[in-house]
């Protein structure tokens, strides 16, 4: 091939080559480009699939432990349903059986007999109370039921009951037996041994309860600081004398009212009256000193002195 031809030729190469280069890299631009807004473009969807796709995080709640609630057994106790029994049983007749108590006696116990009592000389209670439960073994009991009768005789019956569960169902085992009375406990010797004159102590006291149990004044104006109290409504008596009063500490009988912030515990014997006769009444209080005068500070319960009137 002649000089000049292959040098045409290699020149039209050349030039080939470089159009397929220029092509090339022209394309890679084109690829580089849509890569850049594919890349951009997949962004926000990706960030949207994540949010949209992601897993709730779900925390696993602490195991709770369960409460352990711990409750005393019941004490199943049957004074009520002996007392109720006594009452039925005295009030029933064995030649009447259709009646209302007699039918309640056997329904609360099917075993017992009625008494037979003489024609109108049965007496009847006029009261009936329970005194006494002694719990036996397992569900038995023996109570102590009282009957009162108008003209003051009391007769003691002991009645067998045997309670089943805690207390839900009682019956009575055995017919009830006539029992000696309670013996009266031996008291203990009362904290109020000083004896209180009459002076300004009794004064406030007497002054107090007679608004306190009249409402004859204000029971405010007796009161110390922080101390609330409502006379009884409606008043129950129309006079209240103070008989006796005994103290603890031994500054409640001083002729002249000790400094203030003095404090004392007193038993007051007072005589209430009203349209119906004369009552004996106690009452335990705590006074204190303020400003040369006695206040009540505290209302107790009531008692008895060693010796004292009962």
């Amino acid at each position: 091939m002649p000089p000049g031809k292959q040098a045409s030729q290699s020149e039209a190469t050349a030039a080939l080559a470089a159009g397929v280069t220029l092509e090339a890299m022209r394309r890679r631009v084109r690829l580089s480009r849509l890569a850049a807004w594919l890349a951009i473009g997949a962004g926000p969807v990706a960030l949207g699939v994540a949010i949209t796709s992601t897993a709730p995080v779900v925390e696993a709640a602490a195991p709770v432990k369960p409460t352990v609630v711990r409750t005393a057994a019941a004490t199943a106790d049957p004074a009520g349903y002996a007392q109720l029994f006594v009452s039925a049983w005295l009030r029933s007749s064995a030649d009447d059986v259709t009646s209302a108590h007699a039918r309640l006696a056997r329904s609360m116990a099917p075993d017992v007999a009625l008494p037979d009592p003489a024609a109108g000389a049965q007496p009847v209670p006029a009261s009936v109370m329970a005194v006494r439960s002694a719990h036996r073994e397992g569900g038995a009991w023996l109570v102590t039921v009282a009957a009162q009768y108008a003209d003051g005789r009391v007769r003691n019956f002991a009645v067998p009951v045997l309670a089943e569960g805690a207390g839900g169902s009682f019956t009575v085992t055995g017919a009830p037996g006539v029992v000696s009375g309670l013996v009266p406990a031996q008291a203990p010797k009362s904290p109020y041994g000083v004896a209180v004159s009459e002076g300004d102590l009794s004064s406030a006291v007497g002054e107090f309860l007679s608004a306190y149990l009249t409402g004859a004044g204000e029971v405010s104006r007796y009161l110390a600081p922080g101390m609330k109290l409502s006379a009884v409504a409606p008043a129950p008596y129309t006079a209240v004398t103070v008989q006796r009063v005994f103290a603890v500490e031994a500054a409640a009988a001083a002729e002249q009212v000790p400094a203030d912030g003095t404090t004392v515990q007193i038993l007051a014997q007072v005589e209430a009256r009203d349209v119906g006769g004369r009552w004996p009444l106690g009452y335990e209080l705590v006074l204190k000193t303020r400003s040369s005068r006695w206040e009540v500070a505290a209302l107790q319960s009531g008692g008895a002195p060693d010796g004292g009137a009962r």
